[in-house]
């Protein structure tokens, strides 16, 4: 087996280090994750390993975080849709007839707005996101994306009329549905 120069270089890099990482990461997202975000860290540090430089330590760690900061990220989204699920389960039924009518509704208002208003809004309503997840996922910054969800809530709002109230808009279409 011939061995490049690249080759050797990671595996200097990974046996260095590897020890450093694992241990921030299990910091961080437990044991059971921790080894997850490492090898993402690696793989990356693989893939990209011209930029990683001779002090590659404080590289890894930065890799590492940002995988630890997405996996953080994924945890919260799963447990928001976990408590979204049961808090609509405790919903009585409604009559089934308002919700097709909330359905066509939302669905003809959808229709009349922009893309870019359909996006942000379901980004905020569906997704849950925060402003500053918006503003990451249209890669924006955080004011322009609270400035779009207010415009596109506005317009949303101006086109349903001001009787709104009583449309959930979130369940109004199921998730995956077509607006």
């Amino acid at each position: 087996m011939v061995v490049t120069t690249d080759q050797a270089r990671f595996e200097a890099l990974f046996t260095a280090h590897y020890a450093s990482i694992m241990r921030y990461a299990a910091r961080r997202v437990g044991g059971e994750t921790a080894q997850e975000v490492v090898s993402e860290t690696f793989l990356l540090a693989w893939r990209r390993l011209d930029d990683v430089p001779g002090n590659a330590l404080p590289w890894l760690y930065g890799a590492a975080r940002r995988i630890v900061a997405n996996e953080i990220r994924r945890r919260s989204r799963a447990i928001r849709l976990g408590e979204r699920a049961a808090n609509s389960r405790s919903i009585p039924d409604r009559d089934p007839a308002e919700v097709i009518s909330d359905r066509l509704r939302v669905r003809a208002v959808l229709a009349g707005l922009s893309e870019r208003d359909r996006e942000v809004l379901m980004l905020a309503e569906w997704e849950q996101l925060t402003t500053n997840e918006i503003a990451a996922a249209l890669e924006c910054s955080p004011a322009a994306a609270k400035v779009r969800l207010h415009r596109a809530r506005r317009r949303f709002a101006d086109l349903v009329g001001h009787d709104c109230d009583d449309i959930d808009i979130p369940t109004a279409i199921p998730h995956g549905g077509t607006a």
